[in-house]
């Protein structure tokens, strides 16, 4: 994410011409362009990312479920 912003914010000030960036190539921001490309739907894949996040959100979700379970059946005096 760090990466995208940081392409969104070159693209801003070398739009608007503002400071030293008014003097940089296109390309520069095209090449972290392609870094961000590659590194989303390759290197991200190859190094198990992508599914460590989602297996992460599925833990937290059983996790919620569970806590709410055994909330309701302190509730029912057992």
């Amino acid at each position: 994410m760090p990466l995208i912003i940081l392409i969104v914010s070159l693209i801003a000030l070398k739009y608007f011409e503002i400071g030293p960036f008014d003097g940089i190539s296109w390309w520069w921001i095209a090449g972290l362009m392609a870094v961000a490309f590659i590194w989303f739907e390759f290197l991200e894949r190859m190094l198990g990312l992508d599914k460590r996040k989602a297996h992460e959100a599925i833990e937290k979700t059983r996790q919620e479920r569970v806590k709410k379970t055994f909330e309701n059946h302190k509730g029912r005096g057992r």
